[in-house]
């Protein structure tokens, strides 16, 4: 198994033969990332993880990263943005597309879907990341990447147990936020 930091700094020397090195090591460990993070979205979705893992690594382009941990994190922001894109898409057709409006006074309105509840993270989430970098950065790598504490952790460069009272005060606040942007 080659080093993924070697390969990156090998790529980053103008080595051709690096970018394909890099996609063929770290392309089982993204496909498991989007693999976890395709089990949580809803049924039907036309997004598939082979999908999710081209569609980032497209995304990654010509960026420099400084070591493993730079390179995964930037994977699994790639990842979030191409599902908040996705589902963004889907409520613009939604609520759209020569529809007829309805008041939602006279219709009976049922709990948010999956696409909504996405949107609203993504929002409570930008508003962590200006309050807490950090904390924010442990919830992207845990709730989009499928990280464990443990591995978000060494990504994060902080211990296991300063990463375990990140991610308490970090799902409370994203609770709070969601909860008073409901209201």
């Amino acid at each position: 198994m080659a080093d993924i930091t070697l390969l990156l700094d090998s790529l980053d020397n103008g080595n051709a033969g690096a970018a394909s090195a890099l996609l063929t090591e770290v392309y089982a460990e993204l496909r498991q990332i989007a693999r976890a993070k395709m089990a949580s979205e809803r049924p039907g979705h036309t997004l598939q993880p082979t999908a999710l893992v081209h569609e980032a690594w497209l995304r990654l382009g010509d960026q420099r990263f400084e070591n493993r941990a730079h390179f995964f994190s930037a994977a699994a922001e790639a990842m979030r943005r191409i599902l908040i894109s996705s589902a963004r898409r889907r409520a613009a057709m939604r609520h759209g597309g020569g529809a007829q409006r309805v008041n939602a006074d006279e219709v009976e309105i049922a709990a948010p879907a999956k696409d909504e509840e996405l949107l609203a993270i993504h929002d409570s989430l930008d508003a962590l990341a200006a309050h807490d970098a950090r904390k924010a950065e442990l919830v992207k790598l845990r709730y989009f990447a499928g990280l464990t504490i443990e591995e978000a952790a060494e990504v994060l460069g902080v211990s296991a147990p300063t990463a375990k009272r990140d991610w308490t005060y970090a799902r409370a606040w994203l609770f709070r936020a969601i909860e008073k942007a409901a209201s």
